[in-house]
């Protein structure tokens, strides 16, 4: 339950537009980096004080600022304030448990997506990170809850100049870092995919109470996945189809690319579902069968000891006037009659094959 709802009892009361951060705390401090980039020229830096980058802001070439940690709200403040960024913008940067989407502001456009990753040494978990992104004419701003992302292979591409986007603008970059998010959500599922083919053999094999916490824990991950997901369509097409400045025509053909990802994502994801659904249904129907064959083998040895023991005891009632009692071969008589009795109703049903 801890993954879709966070803890907001902090902002309660305050007035819309405070900044209080809403998640947790996974750096001691923040850190911040700049890539500065044109066709040409290439630099990078790790400033130390936030105000060192603020020049970037009214230079001609194309800058993406990333910032790791949320918790420093008055990091945030300044960049906002500096940038103009409207102060319900900066809260919903500090509510990491807020719903993916998109807002337009003219001069800027505000995308909040997730970031999804399994947790190390739990294959059956999974976590997200909110990415806040922000992008204008000339720059890229991007908010990450911890150090370490998927953004490695973009950053090595700017460095060596590989590709398109040391020649395009802010907006190319804005797209290929949604696009590199959409692409994990792959990995993710193919991790997910593996984990359920393994999760059917031990169903169709020898299911016990274990195999049912795998399956629920299969379900929440759907839903988690879903919740996480599903918001990106809008997103996507938005960007896909709005008619901003900050979009050029030619960037939209890349974004209507990402679209179709998205909705082979969600696809994918619905099949997961319906598959997890029947693994449900699988594992009850096992188990009722189950019973049913452990009811059927005590009903088998029930019936067969009924007339044993009608005959046990109609000969244990200790009557006076009983002729069998008096006779000498009367007890291996009524073991012999018991026996008879208790094969032939073997043998029938076997012969009708309820066992």
């Amino acid at each position: 339950m801890k993954r879709f709802l966070q803890k907001r009892s902090e902002k309660s009361g305050l007035p819309p537009g405070s900044l209080v951060h809403v998640g947790e705390k996974k750096l001691e401090k923040a850190q911040i980096s700049i890539i500065d980039f044109d066709e040409t020229r290439y630099q990078e830096l790790a400033p130390a004080a936030i105000e060192e980058w603020f020049p970037f802001k009214d230079k001609p070439t194309i800058t993406w600022i990333n910032i790791d940690g949320l918790h420093e709200t008055d990091l945030i403040e300044k960049i906002g304030r500096h940038f103009g960024f409207h102060p319900l913008l900066l809260e919903d940067i500090l509510n990491t448990g807020g719903r993916p989407k998109i807002e337009d502001f003219g001069d800027h456009i505000f995308v909040v997506l997730k970031m999804l990753y399994q947790e190390e040494g739990n294959d059956s978990e999974l976590l997200s990170e909110q990415i806040s992104l922000i992008f204008g004419e000339n720059y890229v701003i991007t908010f990450q809850e911890s150090e370490g992302d998927i953004f490695d292979p973009i950053r090595e591409r700017i460095r060596k100049g590989k590709g398109r986007v040391r020649k395009e603008s802010a907006d190319y970059l804005a797209y290929i870092i949604i696009d590199a998010i959409v692409d994990n959500y792959f990995n993710v599922l193919e991790d997910i995919a593996d984990y359920i083919e393994d999760t059917e053999e031990i169903l169709l094999a020898k299911p016990d109470a274990e195999t049912l916490q795998t399956i629920h824990g299969l379900k929440n991950d759907a839903l988690f996945l879903r919740k996480s997901i599903w918001p990106l369509r809008e997103i996507i097409s938005f960007l896909e189809r709005e008619e901003s400045t900050l979009i050029r025509k030619t960037t939209r053909i890349y974004f209507r690319d990402v679209y179709d990802h998205t909705i082979q994502v969600m696809d994918t994801l619905d099949t997961f579902r319906d598959i997890i659904s029947g693994m449900l249904d699988t594992y009850l129907s096992s188990m009722s069968n189950r019973m049913n064959e452990v009811m059927k083998v005590l009903t088998i040895f029930a019936s067969i000891f009924i007339p044993l023991t009608f005959m046990a005891g109609v000969y244990g009632m200790n009557f006076e006037y009983m002729p069998e009692l008096k006779w000498p071969w009367a007890y291996p008589v009524l073991w012999v009659l018991m026996l008879t009795v208790g094969i032939t109703m073997v043998v029938a049903f076997k012969r009708k094959k309820w066992f």
